[in-house]
Parts: structure tokens; sequence; C-alpha cells
């Protein structure tokens, strides 16, 4: 068997490749006509080796970084510390304070953990390519030439990339710098500051990209400064990825290296972690976590090191993929407590390195850098999936005994297997510990067995960041089908309280005279739910069918230009109902186009009363406002609009005066609706008037929800909003089907999609309010003299023909088949439609003014006197 510490320092371990391939390492920036390097800090920095990629064979392998090649711990921990150093000298004490340190997952989490210790008051978010139940995401992007591309940003308070102090980002490498700038980029779309720092072990920069960090500095209009240990360039020759992955197929087959004899025994580690202190940046880590944990570790040491069987000369300190500083700051506190690094003074030597989920070729060649390899399948259930898992130059290495570091996530049955990770250690070494880090979850989620019970539920579920006051840990949490709506649980989430067992309907003529006379407010009671005649079902039918594509395609528009404007990541607010069925469709699109899984809720806004702000707490206290999208069906005049914006001005003012947390606050009142004939919003799918056939109903295609009420003897202080489901209708209950129809037409309408974003993102979009400059209008030219009373588009019409006391209908001349169905119940109900040939809407139903039985009538067709 190969002692893989023979040659390390005496031959380079890069040379098998460059010899083979002809790659060379250049030294400096910008060097290019002096050849190779020859002897210094790069090829004392780095080793080449390959894998097997489609963008890139070769893989600059680090010998400070901790990840494939063991390296004593103080040296890989004082690389970043001393990074950390120079970037606080770079910025200023008192910036340096204010600075955010982002490492990205999973090479560079412990990297990146160190250069905030050399910040030291700096906080620390690292990327993680592990979602969490019940966290939600403050951004993600990815990474172009990595195996496994997907980062998401998961910290447990959202403002910690809000402030405008400097973002310090830090990578192993720094090459195209395409990853780097392209999450400044998002970020700062979201988060704009002054500055940014990159550092990086090595900078490798070919000559072409270096202008560019110049010239990305002044398109964002922000400074920004890179700091790395060493720089220099690869240079490639031409078909180098071609040679390399014949290369790789005539090596990858090679033997694995034999084992040392019988197993090794398998002894778990009391650690005794710090309560409270997180596992790593994952979701974010301050200086105090930081102090606590330097104050933990000598204790932490202590135990490892009496468990360490007697005798031993040799220790690997081994981390577990994203885990990377909490057992190199382990490993470093038990080098000083054994003896100093590199066994000084006598003791034990201590090195320090991690799995990986990266798959390299591994050659017994004293220039390489990747020796030899374990192979073990995953065991903390990763999200993409079972597969294998790495161990570099363990096998060989000569260690009497193995410090496996896992988090409780990882502490799994697959861990422990036959063929499992602490199996293939036992192999190679004398003696196995374990150790195990309790995996850091935010307080407001749920805990990880929780989690597991219903993969459904916690995967549509997804909780905010923010502290929680008192107000929002007793809200309930979301009601949702099959136990409230005909939706399933994933389609949306109701922040409402089931009323279903309250008797709330009122004749409509009886309703109206109260709304009007001021006795009651439209919101303190239902109207009877209208049930459709044959005739009607047929009618919704047809119109469902012929309007499908049209629908698809608004919705495709408004999702797109949501997820191009707004946030990647949108949580989508429908307002109760008419929003909801929109918002069920928008999170399809999303899911289906682009793989999203939003969350979608529903509250209730009430004209005159604002919305429900306790399902704005619950909001805020369970997601970013800034990425909270409110969607509604579509505009008539804009009253909802406005009403919306009041609200949430008069709630964040709230919010404020009462000193509520910054989470809070934040929320954008803009809304994103299907259709906006009135010219009221910037983002829409259409701003056509047509039928949307989901107006054409009420309860029977919006989930079986009836609309909100807001009765103070039914709604308290500190509850939301209610509504009754009305499980008793689900025979005639289309919300499905309609969902279903429209989503069966998405690939159909995605070019045109597509083409339709492109000139709305170009557009002027800014609202003119011609909707409602139309119905002042008419409120005066009818002699009505109240807006309210006045409801344009053909959804409003709808509405006003199936729960209001209708006076007339305005229908535009030459209207065709989108006013069949308000036709068909105009005749219904004896209500007058009177063709206009210069109405900007496609129709208005116009309500009843002044109306009470006794002066008019029940049938509502004759004006009261003044």
């Amino acid at each position: 068997m190969t002692d893989v510490r023979k040659t390390e320092d005496v031959v380079w371990s890069g040379t098998w490749v460059a010899e083979r391939l002809g790659v060379e390492l250049v030294e400096g920036a910008g060097a290019g006509a002096e050849g190779a390097a020859g002897p210094g800090p790069l090829k004392e920095l780095l080793g080449l080796a390959l894998r097997r990629n489609p963008k890139r064979a070769h893989l600059l392998v680090s010998n400070v970084l901790g990840k494939h090649v063991p390296q004593h711990p103080s040296v890989i921990w004082r690389s970043g510390y001393d990074l950390g150093v120079r970037v606080r000298e770079l910025l200023g004490e008192r910036d340096a304070a204010r600075a955010v340190v982002l490492g990205y997952a999973e090479t560079a989490t412990g990297l990146g953990h160190s250069v905030a210790d050399g910040l030291a008051l700096a906080p620390y978010l690292h990327s993680t390519r592990r979602p969490v139940p019940g966290v939600a995401r403050a951004g993600g992007f990815e990474e172009s030439h990595s195996h496994a591309t997907s980062h998401l940003l998961l910290p447990e308070d959202p403002r910690m990339l809000a402030g405008d102090g400097a973002l310090v980002l830090v990578d192993d490498e720094f090459s195209t710098g395409n990853t780097v700038l392209n999450t400044i980029r998002a970020l700062h779309e979201r988060f704009p500051r002054e500055r940014y720092v990159i550092v990086a072990l090595v900078d490798m920069r070919a000559p072409s990209d270096r202008d560019r960090l110049d010239d990305f500095a002044r398109e964002i209009g922000a400074r920004v400064d890179l700091i790395a240990l060493a720089s220099g360039t690869v240079r490639l020759p031409d078909g180098v990825l071609e040679k390399g992955q014949a290369l790789v197929a005539e090596h990858e087959a090679a033997p694995t290296v034999a084992p040392r004899g019988e197993r090794a025994p398998v002894t778990r580690v009391a650690l005794d972690w710090p309560e409270g202190v997180p596992d790593g940046g994952r979701h974010g880590f301050t200086a105090a976590h930081r102090a606590r944990l330097d104050a933990a570790l000598p204790g932490l040491a202590d135990r490892i090191a009496a468990a360490l069987p007697a005798g031993a000369r040799r220790v690997l300190v081994l981390g577990f993929e994203e885990l990377m500083y909490a057992p190199l700051a382990v490993g470093v506190a038990l080098e000083k407590h054994l003896g100093g690094a590199a066994g000084e003074e006598g003791g034990p030597e201590v090195r320090y390195s991690t799995t990986t989920r990266s798959p390299v070729l591994a050659v017994d060649d004293p220039g390489y850098a990747i020796r030899t390899r374990l192979v073990f399948p995953a065991h903390d259930d990763p999200a993409d999936g079972p597969g294998p898992r790495y161990a570099y130059n363990v096998a060989g290495g000569g260690f009497d005994a193995v410090v496996a570091v896992v988090d409780s996530a990882a502490d799994t049955p697959p861990l422990h297997a036959p063929d499992g990770l602490l199996a293939q250690l036992a192999a190679h070494t004398g003696h196995v510990l374990l150790a195990v880090v309790p995996s850091y979850v935010p307080s407001y989620a749920p805990s990880p067995a929780s989690a597991h019970v219903s993969p459904t539920a916690s995967a549509h579920v997804p909780s905010y960041a923010a502290p929680q006051d008192q107000e929002s840990r007793m809200l309930p949490d979301p009601l949702r089908g099959p136990d409230f709506s005909s939706y399933a649980p994933e389609d949306v989430g109701w922040l409402l309280q089931d009323l279903s067992d309250v008797t709330l309907e009122a004749p409509t003529e009886e309703r109206e005279e109260a709304i009007q006379s001021g006795g009651a407010h439209y919101a303190e009671s239902l109207p009877v739910e209208y049930q459709p005649s044959t005739q009607y079902q047929e009618l919704f039918r047809a119109a469902l069918d012929t309007s499908a594509a049209r629908i698809a395609q608004a919705v495709g528009t408004v999702t797109e230009t949501v997820l191009a404007e707004r946030s990647p990541r949108p949580v989508l607010v429908s307002l109760a109902r008419a929003g909801t069925p929109v918002g069920v469709l928008m999170r399809r699109w999303a899911q289906h186009r682009h793989g999203l899984d939003l969350p979608h809720y529903a509250v209730s806004i009430v004209r005159g009363r604002g919305i429900d702000a306790n399902a704005l707490r619950w909001l805020a206290a369970h997601h970013d406002p800034a990425d909270v999208v409110f969607v509604d069906g579509w505009t008539g005049k804009g009253a909802i609009t406005r009403e919306l914006a009041a609200a949430i001005e008069e709630f964040e003012e709230a919010a404020g005066a009462a000193g509520a947390a910054g989470g809070a606050r934040g929320f954008n009142p803009e809304m994103a609706v299907l259709a906006d004939p009135g010219s009221c919003v910037r983002t829409y799918g259409t701003r056509e008037d047509f039928l949307i056939p989901s107006a054409c109903l009420n309860s029977t295609v919006s989930g079986l929800i009836s609309r909100t009420v807001l009765r103070a003897d039914l709604v308290g202080p500190d509850d939301f909003h209610g509504a009754k489901f009305y499980r008793e209708l689900a025979d005639t209950d289309v919300s499905l089907d309609f969902v279903a129809a429209i989503a069966a037409r998405f690939d159909e309408v995605a070019e045109a999609v597509a083409a339709q974003v492109k000139e709305v993102l170009a557009a002027d979009r800014a609202p003119t309010w011609e909707g409602w400059a139309a119905v002042e209008r008419i409120s005066e030219e009818y002699g009505i003299h109240d807006v309210n009373l006045v409801k344009p588009g053909v959804g409003e019409t709808t509405r006003v023909l199936l729960r209001r006391v209708p006076w007339k209908i305005l229908a535009r001349a030459g209207a065709g088949a989108d006013l069949d169905h308000v036709r068909l119940l105009a005749e219904q109900r004896g209500v007058p439609v009177e063709e206009v040939a210069e109405l900007p809407y496609t129709c208005v139903g116009l309500i009843h003014p002044k109306y009470t039985r006794g002066a008019t009538g029940a049938d509502g067709k004759a004006v009261a006197d003044a």
C-alpha cells in the first residue's frame, strides 16, 4: 500500500497532469510569456487532478483549503484568518465591523468562516445546497462550472444581507469570476451597497478576464476589491478537455487502496456542543456565537483527546461536506491540546480534511494531488437524491485514528451501513471516533423530526427567518385543503378562520339595502351562493374552452414578469377569493416551467377596512416581506389597488410606532394581476378586458370558499378574517377543472409568453388610472354620484349580477362572446343591457343606487327619487 506521506513536499502534486496534458501554472497576475511557474506560492498552494466534468476536466487542488488534502488544521485556519485580517485592514476597523461575509458551498464554507474570524466582528453566512424545511430562501444562484450548481441563501435573520456595509464574498479560487460576479449582481439588485470585497486563496483569472472586474464595478456603481494569497493563470492547450476525459476513462477503473486488515472499532464521542451555537454559517454565525464557541473549544478538544487510542501518533479530523468550520475549529483546538501543529513538543500530529460530493479521479502517483479515494453513499438525505460521496487521501495516509465529525442531520443509518463512511474509514485506520454536532435549526422552523413526518406539507410551508413577536406566535397556521377548500394543500394556505358553522348568508336585496343605508358593511354578511343553471354551466364550460389558451398566456406573462422584476423566489399572496385561482395558476406555471415550488397564501382585504393585519404579521414572521407579491384576478377601477396601498402604509406605520421587528415591514403594495383593463398596476398578464371564466362563478371556482367576512362579533383583534367552506357544493365544484384546463395549455403558449414578456419588460407600464377616470365620468353621467356603485370590466360586472342588486349593464357596442354569460345573467335577473359606443371597458355593471325595497320594489328596477 502506498504511503501518501512519503512524497509530500518532495514532488509537486501537479506534475502528473502537467506532463500528460500540457497544463501549466503561470505565476503572477497576467504572466504568460515567461512560461510555467517554478517553485513558488502557486505550487506550494496548489496541485492538479482530473475529474469527469463536461465543462472543465482539470481541478486545482488546494493544499490549504482542507477539502481534498489533509493538512494541519492551524495552517488551514490561519490561511483564511490572515485573509480576513487583510480585508479588515483594507476596510478599516469601523467598516470591517459593519461588513458581512458570504462563503460558497461546499468547498469554501470553512474558508469563509475563517475569513470572518479575521474580520473579528463580521457576521458570517454561507450558501448551501441543503434546503431546510421551514426556512425561506433569501436568494440563490448558480455555479456554472460545478457538478452541482444550485446554491441557496438561508439566513435566520433576513436583515443580515440588507445592511449597507461591505459584502465580503469568499471562494477557494477566483477563475473566470462568473459565479462571484453573478452573485453580486443578483444581490445588488435586491440589497444595493457601495462596496464589495472578493476574497480567494488564489486568483487564477486569465488575462481576458481581468478587466471584467473594473467594468463590472462601473456597471453596478460600486467599488469591488479583490484579495488573494497568490495569483496566476492556468495555461490550457488545445483539446485539453477531450484529452482529460480520455485520461479519466483510462484510469478511473484502477484498484482502490487495500484495507489495513481487521476493521477498526468505531466509538461515539459526546462533544457537549454549546447549546444555541450554530454548527456553521448555513443560517448565519455572529460574533456572539464565535465567542461562545471559542470558550467551549478547549472542553471539546479534551473530550476527543480522552477518547483517542493510546499511542496514536497521527490523527485525522474529518469534516463533512459543508460542515467544514466546526470540525476545523475542533481540529485546531485538538492540535493545541495534543502539543501543537505538526506534532510539536512530541505530541501526536493532527491533520484535517473533509468529505465531498465532488467526484475526482484518484491516481496513486507522487506527482498527482489525489492519491487515494474512499467512496460511500450519501448519508444526509440530500435534496437532489442519493448518490456517492468521497473522502480523498485518507486511505494510505497512515492515520492511527480518524475523528469523523458530522451534523445530526447526517447521523443516519447510511452513515453506519456496511458500505457507509464509518465502515470505509474503519478499514483504513486503527480507530474511528464519531463526533456529532447538533444541526442548527432556527427556532421558528419545524424540528427536523417533524419536518420529515409530512414531506408534502413541509415542502410547501416555508417559514421566514424574522424574529417573531408575541402576536405572530399566537396566530394559527394557514388552513389547507381538504379540511378547508377543495384545492390541494400545497396549492394554497388560507390565512383565514373557518366560519363554516356560522349562518352569514342574507338575501341579496336585504344586504343591498343595509349596505347602502349605512346600516352594515358588505363584509359583515354573505350573499346566498348563486347556483348556476344547466344553461349557465354549459356557458361556463364553453367559455373556458374558448379562452383557456388566452388565459394561460396571461398567467405565464404575469408570472414571468414577477420572477424577472420582483423576486426569483416570490411568495404569492392572493387576495381572497378572486385572486386565489390566479395565485394557484401562477404557482403551477412557476413549477411547470422552472421547477420552482413557490409558497402561496390567500388573505382577506376589505374595501374601506383594509387588509387583514394579522395575516400580514403572520407573513412577516414566516417570510421576507420583500418577497411577498400580492395577487388579484383583475382590476376594475382600481379601488382594491388603492385600498391595498393604503392598508400596507398604515400597517407599516403602526409597526414602526410599536417598535416592531424589522421583519414586520417592507411589504411592496404593488399588485400582480391577470388582467388590468383599468391600467391600475405595472405587473399584469394583459390589459385587455375579456372574460376570465373564474369570474363566472363564486365559490365553485374558488375552492368552495366564500368571500371573506369581517364582523366584530366573529373576528377579534387577534383573529384572521373569516370565511366559509361550502363542502355541500362539492358536486358542482369546478375549481380544479378550471386550473387543469388552463395548465394544460402552458406548453402551447410558452413561446408566445416569452415574446410577450420581452415586450412587457421593455414597455412603459406606469399606471394611467384610465379606469378610475372612466368610472367617475359614468357615475356622473348616469346620476349615481358614487363610484363604489360603478363596477367596470367583465369580472366586476359578473360579480354585480351574482351578488348585488344590479340596475343596468353597459356593454361596448359590438362586444361578442365575452359577454354571453353577462347577457344570460342579466336576462335571468331582468336587468337591461345598454350598448354604448365609446365604452373603455367591454362592459360596466351599475349597482342599483339609493336602493330600498320599499321605495323601489324588491326587483330593484327603478331608481328611488332623491
